[in-house]
């Protein structure tokens, strides 16, 4: 693979996402998210989160108005906005800050680029609602495509693949030519840490993780807080920072570009003496 530049421009804000780890921020407005569910489902609570991110380091705040926990099940599209459009409003107010849309439905995704989001967060990578590369591409958006076999409800019901990374690398391959096709100019893959994936598949990922290169795009990476670190660690959600600081480790070595996580400040601290480490 050639030099490639990681030049990207969401808004008015523009980040080489070659040149250090970026930090994307977890804003879940949801009441049963498996990790912060409810902490932030009040309006002005999850803004001050989302600004308090941003204080910490947070180069995006990803908001989410559904719960993709394994066996959530889906929620309306207008419980969905009434969630997420007020925290959006507020934040892009209050921050020049990149404010994603975690969403795989295309009608949701407009709104909330209507709101002022710039990025389009889809768990199915086109698969589920592929309108919602149409819609934004139609708002200059940039698409994060992440992998997942199956649905939230059903994705941990004995995931199988013959070709872990090929298998997963040929679904974004096609979420990527949906999204190119409907003129996206800006995307990021994401292979999909604990989206229909067992302990070892996670692993796995996380030790390959540079077989993604392959696609000259941004790498995300969201290992924050998943089940494969407490079944590693027999510990409980709210006792995953050090796993999950190790798996962001390992992947700032094997080149993820963004991590997704929930621990901002300590995760950011990691990254900076990782990227000190990867850049000397």
């Amino acid at each position: 693979m050639g030099v490639v530049t990681l030049i990207y421009k969401f808004g008015d804000v523009e980040y080489d996402l070659k040149s250090r780890t970026h930090i994307m921020g977890v804003l879940n407005v949801t009441p049963n998210s498996f990790s912060d569910g409810g902490k932030f489902y009040d309006t002005q609570s999850a803004v001050d989160r989302g600004l308090e991110m941003i204080e910490q380091g947070a180069d995006f705040i990803d908001v989410g108005g559904e719960s993709t926990r394994p066996g959530a099940e889906s929620v309306p599209a207008s419980e969905e906005l009434k969630r997420v459009l007020p925290v959006i409003e507020k934040l892009v107010n209050s921050t020049k800050t990149p404010i994603s849309i975690d969403t795989y439905k295309s009608v949701v995704a407009k709104r909330a680029l209507e709101a002022g989001a710039v990025i389009v967060n889809d768990i199915s990578g086109s698969h589920l609602d592929p309108r919602i590369s149409e819609v934004a591409a139609s708002y200059n958006a940039s698409v994060i495509l992440m992998h997942i076999k199956g649905i939230p409800r059903t994705m941990q019901t004995d995931p199988v693949y013959d070709n872990l990374i090929e298998e997963i690398c040929s679904y974004i391959d096609e979420g990527i030519r949906v999204a190119k096709s409907n003129g996206i100019k800006q995307i990021i893959i994401d292979p999909g840490i604990g989206f229909g994936k067992t302990v070892d598949h996670n692993l796995q990922i996380l030790k390959n993780l540079r077989m993604f290169e392959r696609f000259e795009y941004p790498i995300l990476i969201g290992p924050s807080r998943k089940s494969f670190i407490g079944k590693i660690l027999d510990l409980p959600i709210d006792q995953r920072l050090e796993g999950t600081a190790a798996a962001s480790a390992v992947a700032i070595m094997n080149r993820a570009n963004i991590l997704r996580v929930h621990d901002v400040k300590e995760i950011k601290r990691v990254s900076q003496v990782v990227d000190a480490i990867a850049h000397a």
